[in-house]
């Protein structure tokens, strides 16, 4: 398991993208599941940076953890911001348009698409959210 520790602000996507990315390359992903993986971790960043502590910055770490047998990673997002769940949201009616949708929730939609597994929980001031996929 490597973690990695950072300010929670959009201009360090690219730190952590690169961080997560060291982190799996051993397992040989297909650009499918890369590119999967990608998307759900620049959401996940991207809204804690955005929203945990608004209009503050703070911590946030992140999680890997490689698993073997079966080949899979699990990633953890941990911040001490306002506590939300993003699972909580009803998800939204992809049968609307665009301009029909409530805004929002379309980004934790695909995360919970594309990952084997989301959780979340709100454990010691702490929000923690972990995604898992299989490779």
């Amino acid at each position: 398991m490597k973690e990695l520790n950072i300010e929670a602000t959009v201009e360090k996507l690219n730190d952590v993208l690169a961080f997560v990315d060291e982190q799996i390359e051993p397992l040989n992903c297909s650009v499918k599941v890369q590119t999967q993986i990608d998307i759900a971790v620049e959401e996940l960043f991207v809204n804690i940076a955005h929203y945990a502590y608004n209009p503050e910055t703070g911590p946030a770490t992140v999680r890997v953890e490689v698993e073997k047998e079966p080949p899979a990673v699990t990633i953890t997002f941990i911040d001490n911001g306002v506590p939300y769940d993003p699972l909580a949201r009803e998800d939204p009616d992809i049968t609307l348009s665009a301009e029909e949708r409530q805004i929002g929730g379309l980004g934790i939609f695909m995360v919970k698409k594309s990952m084997d597994n989301i959780e979340y929980e709100y454990k010691n001031g702490q929000n923690i959210l972990r995604i898992r996929k299989l490779i």
